[in-house]
């Protein structure tokens, strides 16, 4: 059964990382973890830009916090700890399944917020709004270099149009990758029709 803000209260280790106090098997170095306050700040302002009730906010913020738990992980490492099938994906995204499946294993059963984490670097057409929401601060938040007006202009709009927003972003994203002649991972092609389907 899913875990939801509605029935229960945060698993514990969620409890803490919306604090940002993080698990000990989480290696992120000081520059990554002021990346991730960032983003779980801008997941926390959205989440009161959009009247969530307190407990989805607690999630949102957590989920700011854990999604980039082992980037500073070496992906060999962290490929020994992966399924089979997480091995065929890019090595720049493995900590997404690696930190969802310790937070598995640790007792979390919030499918939606682990399934934001699993996949927020490749984008998934069945992320719920918490999933759109952390592909997207992750992208936006205000520490990124480059195009700055561009990502305030986004992070403004998301709350009214999150689908366009996530849709600009996967936009520029994929003209980078075609423009370097770099492949564009079938899993983001996925996502980008399902904003554009609207489905």
């Amino acid at each position: 059964m899913t875990e939801t803000p509605a029935r229960r209260r945060p698993h514990p280790l969620v409890a803490a990382a919306a604090t940002g106090d993080l698990p000990g098997w989480a290696v992120a170095g000081s520059e990554r973890r002021a990346h991730m306050a960032r983003v779980a700040r801008l997941l926390e302002r959205w989440g009161i830009e959009l009247r969530l009730r307190k407990a989805w906010i607690t999630r949102w913020r957590a989920a700011g916090h854990l999604h980039d738990a082992l980037r500073d992980a070496p992906p060999k490492r962290l490929a020994a700890t992966l399924p089979p099938r997480f091995r065929r994906l890019p090595p720049n995204a493995y900590h997404g399944p690696a930190a969802a499946g310790h937070l598995r294993r640790d007792g979390v059963r919030d499918r939606e917020l682990l399934h934001a984490i699993r996949w927020h670097t490749l984008g998934s057409p069945k992320f719920g709004l918490l999933g759109k929401a952390l592909c997207a601060a992750d992208a936006l938040e205000p520490g990124r270099r480059g195009r700055r007006e561009w990502r305030r202009e986004l992070r403004a709009r998301f709350p009214s149009a999150p689908d366009d927003v996530l849709a600009e972003i996967l936009h520029h994203r994929i003209d980078y990758l075609l423009r370097a002649r770099q492949s564009v991972h079938p899993r983001t092609l996925r996502f980008w029709n399902s904003l554009v389907n609207g489905s």
